[in-house]
């Protein structure tokens, strides 16, 4: 396998396949021979366990996993990137490439058809404009995995991994740390990568919780009642969650007080409990 770590490989391969990084893709490539190993050993894949990643680039992280687990999924959008990987990951007979859009998949089907009942991990460098989105399309469709292990911007990072009643925290955090238990692992910085990105970015893993922490009759009214609590983190929750939700003050004042919170408490303060208490009453 070529050395994928080597720019001038990288770029060599690169430019025989006529590829252009794509800026609407997000893509920025790991050239940090060091850097895959250890995310991969941080997913905990292995003998037995099966691997789903998400933007495999010129397949220097799928290598590694490939190295590791029982079985590789990487799913990409760009096309242009398929005769590269063709090249880069030939000596792999545990890897297959799919071509598609992650977001337009029925994920729990694929991972059926390609792991049957083998236990999995996602791993992935994911690409930062659609971070977000990806993150909890894979926690919302409970596609079963072990824990998702992924390098995503810095700032990212930092509300994924914040848990509720702390500063960072935002309605994305809540609803991560309802799904699973966040925890940041390390930062990366920008020299890792070519083209080098304009952030630092971080790797952090989410273990998937077998249970919720909290009981709600309504999941989609709970999550529903978290995103009007973060629509206006300037504001109280008084003010967030009656235009948020279109209900006077006047009712909204009237659950807080049953949670025992005060008129002017602010999203960033209520755990995930307080948030189930409100989504109930209200």
């Amino acid at each position: 396998m070529p050395e994928l770590s080597n720019i001038n490989i990288v770029r060599e391969i690169l430019g025989r396949h006529g590829f252009k990084f794509s800026k609407s893709l997000g893509q920025n490539f790991i050239v940090n021979p060091e850097l895959c190993p250890r995310i991969a050993e941080e997913s905990g894949v292995g003998p037995g366990i099966c691997a789903l990643e998400i933007g495999p680039g010129i397949g220097v992280l799928t290598k590694e996993l490939a190295l590791r687990a029982e079985k590789v999924l990487s799913i990409e959008i760009d096309k242009n990137l398929l005769p590269v990987l063709k090249e880069t990951l030939a000596e792999f007979d545990n890897v297959k490439i799919l071509n598609a859009d992650v977001l337009e998949l029925d994920l729990k089907a694929v991972i059926r058809e390609n792991f049957g009942d083998m236990p999995f991990v996602v791993c992935a460098n994911l690409p930062y404009y659609i971070t977000s989105p990806i993150i909890m399309k894979l926690l919302e469709e409970n596609i079963g995995a072990q824990n998702l292990t992924v390098m995503v911007q810095k700032e990212a990072a930092v509300r994924i991994a914040a848990k509720p009643g702390t500063r960072d925290c935002g309605a994305i955090s809540a609803a991560i740390n309802y799904y699973s238990e966040p925890e940041k692992l390390f930062d990366v910085s920008k020299g890792n990568f070519v083209p080098p990105p304009n952030v630092t970015s971080a790797v952090i893993r989410l273990t998937l919780r077998k249970e919720p922490p909290v009981k709600v009759s309504d999941e989609k009214h709970f999550f529903k009642i978290v995103k009007a609590s973060f629509s206006q983190r300037r504001k109280t929750l008084t003010n967030s969650l009656s235009s948020g939700l279109g209900i006077g003050k006047e009712e909204v004042l009237s659950a807080l007080e049953k949670c025992g919170l005060g008129p002017n408490a602010r999203a960033e303060e209520l755990s995930l409990n307080e948030f189930a208490a409100l989504s109930e009453i209200l």
